[in-house]
């Protein structure tokens, strides 16, 4: 089991790993027909070996290859049922909607009874003759139930294959750092990884990690194996603490307020079909799982974590003030009053005695009354003795206090802020000083908004908001190059991959999949080598039969600003074509619907972008281990005339899982630029049931800004700016090498940015 979550683990980062010491590799050694027949299983499925792997392969026996094979088998889904509605889908059935109206009507007054010809399914359906043509469908093309289930895929037909490398104890307990000191917030991959090597190796001694949300998977760990003592070092201030017991509570590391649970509850369970929306009834039950009770051992720990705080009691009061209603609620079902009574307790009595009585102003109390009072040094002064603070409410306070005082006062105190908050504010400068601009926010519960303009702006010129801009961007380029100036380093000479070029730096943007095949950030673009791009979504794997209906859809948009769909209810579409609606899944292999477009077509007809999306139409969220990506190949894919199995491995040019505790009910997942020939791709949750409700305004708002961000490679010429590095021709010639595979980890990325 150890072994298998290592592999799991390792081949995030296109690496296998074996449990070997590097240095006994023979490099002379030939490869033994076990780990020949080994490497063809790989290809198979789209990967290849580089030669220290293929050496190091020759060292593990033919069982622990069988053993590799079958996680990878079960990481790229070849076990599951990816059969879809229609036989050979690629060809239309010229199925319609009097299909289905006089489909619905001949059910609803009985059909065979009454005497029309036609045909009764296993599902129940009557098809009257002359509608849907049967003899091309795997179900019932009326109710969407599957009635077969395909146990084979399509293998080896890719035209490129991702090159696998060693990785050995050592480089991931490398990645486990890495985790642990990420200054950005983990992803959901991340998150996933790190709590499957927090369970092997455990927490080290006296560490430091300055992500909340990964100390409070530290803290859980921790908890579980009965060392809440050791876990009080995690917790340095009371909303440290809400935030464990809401993590706890909801299975989310921030803190999401009950209220917007319950209506986020409401909004996954809403119908537009009257008679099966449960919104309510999910209001009600989500505030009946969020009602707090907790036993005495939970109590009494949670009571001596806030005792031993090393804050004084109206530090505490002013940090809890923040989500005061929760903390009220909180401090009732921990019976902390009760605790405060005791002896050894004097602390948590004083916090408590404090955070009732409210008696003293909160600093964020009187910075509000000077920015109300127009008091500008009052509010600077203010705002530098909290940097955090300051920064994210830079761009706001130049537009009300002015932008060269504001300037002055926030370079004096930029030194002590992280670089990836600078870095985040360059990023997003220009939008913001845009008048013209969509801008977009993806809140934690899920789905996206459009941001209204800030009305100050109406006050300056174009001229004085260019300036604005500039004046940021050139504020965070300098504190990086003096940050990099300030490190010490031996090399002379840097290799910076072309790829990395593509690639932004992942700041603010949260990722709530898990990709079990890499890692790349969100933004990443890549190339299409064929004239076809395969959409493919499969789900239900590990649950009953039942119906459960995720929908699989791409919005076409065209250089006139005509728009089409190929989803559901349209099956086809310019240069798309849909595999068919399945609104049930077989027992425990799950099932699979596909759209495959044509770059020619789409060209032709003078498609721009075509964008990805998934969605739930049942009640609820995404189903949780629902996978969904892109097939591509230089050469055609097939389409099995019989099953409808449109599934290769091998063609897989990027993937991702929904997480167990994902918040979103529609994800964009990419975006196809026809004329570039290259998929971009992002991760964008929206909350309606079907793509026609996804705001593709918001979706071009937020294409814009990834490709405006700073890109992994310019940060590293920034670098190789300020300590005087040498551009290196390959990474064999450099003393620093960065390369796609460096940056398939996401925290040695961000890395750059602890400084």
């Amino acid at each position: 089991m150890r072994d298998k979550k290592l592999l799991r683990i390792a081949l995030r980062y296109r690496a296998i790993y074996l449990d070997i010491d590097p240095k006994e590799i023979d490099l002379e050694t030939k490869p033994t027909p076990a780990v020949l027949a080994f490497v063809a299983r790989l290809r198979e499925n789209g990967f290849s070996v580089n030669e220290d792997l293929l050496h190091a392969l020759c060292m593990v026996s033919a069982t622990e290859l069988a053993d590799i094979t079958a996680v990878i088998d079960d990481v790229m889904g070849v076990k599951l049922n990816w059969a879809t509605l229609v036989k050979g889908w690629n060809v239309p059935t010229g199925e319609t909607r009097a299909d289905h109206l006089i489909t619905f009507f001949a059910n609803l007054i009985g059909g065979a009874k009454v005497g029309l010809e036609g045909c009764t399914l296993p599902c129940g359906c009557f098809i009257p003759e002359g509608t849907f043509p049967l003899e091309r469908y795997t179900g019932c093309p009326f109710c969407g139930t599957p009635f077969t289930t395909a146990n084979f895929v399509y293998k080896g037909q890719a035209s490129k294959l991702k090159e696998l490398r060693l990785f050995t104890e050592e480089d991931l307990k490398q990645v486990y750092q890495s985790l642990l000191a990420s200054p950005t917030p983990l992803d959901a991959t991340q998150k996933d990884s790190f709590e499957k090597l927090i369970d092997i190796y455990g927490l080290p001694d006296n560490v430091e990690i300055s992500m909340k949300e990964t100390a409070m998977l530290a803290v859980k760990h921790l908890v579980a194996n009965g060392q809440q003592a050791q876990a009080q070092a995690l917790l340095k201030t009371p909303t440290d603490i809400l935030r464990y017991l809401w993590y706890e509570k909801t299975g989310y590391v921030q803190i999401i307020e009950p209220r917007t649970l319950i209506a986020q509850a409401r909004r996954f369970y809403y119908h537009m079909f009257g008679p099966l929306n449960q919104s309510e009834y999910a209001g009600k039950e989500m505030k009946k799982k969020l009602k707090l009770k907790y036993d005495r051992k939970h109590c009494q720990c949670v009571a001596s974590w806030i005792n031993n705080l090393a804050l004084s009691p109206q530090q505490a009061t002013e940090n809890m003030n923040a989500k005061r209603g929760m903390w009220v609620r909180m401090i009732r079902a921990l019976r902390l009053g009760e605790y405060s009574r005791r002896k050894g307790y004097e602390h948590l009595a004083d916090i408590l005695d404090a955070f009732y009585r409210q008696e003293q102003p909160t600093w964020l109390g009187i910075l509000q009354q000077a920015r109300n009072s127009r008091d500008t040094q009052t509010v600077l002064q203010m705002l530098k003795q909290r940097p955090g603070l300051f920064a994210r409410s830079l761009f706001a306070t130049m537009l009300r206090f002015g932008c060269e005082e504001t300037m002055e006062a926030f370079e004096q105190v930029t030194d002590q802020m992280p670089p990836r908050l600078l870095l985040s504010l360059g990023n997003a400068a220009e939008k913001y000083f845009d008048p013209d601009a969509t801008r977009t926010a993806h809140p934690i519960t899920g789905y996206t908004i459009s941001i209204s303009k800030n009305k100050l702006l109406s006050l300056y010129s174009p001229a004085d908001l260019r300036a604005m801009v500039a004046r940021v961007k050139q504020c965070y380029i300098l504190s990086l190059k003096h940050s990099f100036a300030a490190q010490t380093t031996k090399a002379k000479t840097i290799y910076i991959a072309p790829s990395l070029f593509d690639i932004p730096i992942s700041v603010g943007d949260r990722s709530a999949t898990i990709q079990d095949t890499s890692c790349a950030l969100m933004g990443t673009r890549f190339p299409v080598e064929g004239d076809a791009v395969r959409l493919f979504l499969q789900w239900g794997k590990g649950l009953h039969a039942q119906p459960l209906d995720m929908d699989i859809s791409c919005h076409i948009a065209f250089e006139n600003g005509k728009t089409e769909e190929c989803a559901y209810y349209r099956l086809k579409a310019t240069g798309a074509k849909h595999g068919g609606d399945i609104r049930a899944i077989p027992e425990m292999v799950g099932t699979a619907e596909y759209i495959e477009l044509s770059l020619p077509e789409l060209a032709e007809a003078g498609a721009k972008y075509v964008t990805f999306t998934a969605n739930a139409y049942s009640c609820g969220a995404l189903s949780p281990n629902l996978v969904v990506g892109w097939m591509n190949s230089a050469y055609p894919m097939k389409v099995s005339e019989k099953t409808g199995v449109a599934y290769d491995p091998s063609c897989v040019q990027h993937m991702v899982r929904i997480s167990e505790n994902n918040l979103s009910r529609g994800l964009v997942f990419g975006v196809l630029d026809v004329d570039e020939r290259e998929i971009t791709w992002l991760e964008m949750p929206f909350i309606f049931q079907n793509i026609q409700g996804c705001d593709f305004t918001a979706v071009n708002a937020l294409l814009q800004r990834l490709r405006n961000k700073l890109s992994i490679g310019q940060l590293l010429e920034i670098k190789a700016e300020a300590q005087h590095l040498s551009l290196a021709p390959s990474p064999d010639e450099a003393d620093e090498a960065y390369t796609y595979e460096w940056a398939l980890n996401p925290a040695e990325v961000s890395a750059l940015l602890n400084m």
